[in-house]
């Protein structure tokens, strides 16, 4: 069931010098979110939106996200046909967008956003298929003011298929949209 929001939160975007931009976000400091929460922290949409739902985050160094893989996913069209994978690139990208989300929930990079920037010890350990529900759990190993390391796993009833640490960057919106 989607939330209704206040009418000054109704649209996650205001216009400034004719250009689109993110305003604060008004969200929980920590706990579960559902996709209108985490559409006000994170700029990705359908079909690259990766996270359907915060389950739990101590709104500081932990957070645990849901993503329910459905055979309507883009990229099972190619990947492959008559024996659907989800990529291991995508596995990735929903662990930096949680990892992303803790980060901006917790209002460590405020007015900004996360990119994903590298990734190391990556494991894939079973393929992720239709029909899974991914439980993506990301920790917080070192922060800074501009850079964090964290470390992701990906469980699929109760198992880890995969796992990485991943460093993301702090980029304020304002310098994004200067570009």
């Amino acid at each position: 069931m989607v939330k209704s929001l206040p009418s000054e939160m109704q649209e996650p975007m205001t216009e400034v010098d004719g250009k689109k931009e993110y305003t604060s976000m008004n969200v929980p400091d920590d706990g579960p979110m559902d996709i209108v929460d985490i559409q006000r922290i994170l700029p990705h949409r359908y079909p690259f939106l990766l996270v359907d739902r915060i389950l739990e985050s101590d709104g500081n160094t932990r957070i645990i996200g849901l993503k329910n893989v459905t055979i309507n996913e883009p990229f099972f069209q190619g990947h492959f046909p008559g024996h659907p994978i989800m990529p291991g690139v995508i596995q990735l990208e929903a662990i930096a967008q949680v990892a992303g989300l803790l980060l901006l929930q917790a209002k460590r990079w405020p007015d900004s956003f996360a990119y994903f920037m590298s990734m190391d010890k990556v494991k894939f350990r079973r393929p992720v298929v239709p029909g899974d529900c991914m439980y993506i759990e990301v920790t917080v190993m070192k922060y800074r003011a501009s850079l964090a390391r964290v470390r992701g796993e990906v469980r699929v009833d109760g198992s880890v298929v995969s796992e990485a640490e991943l460093t993301l960057a702090r980029v304020p919106q304002d310098s994004y949209l200067q570009r």
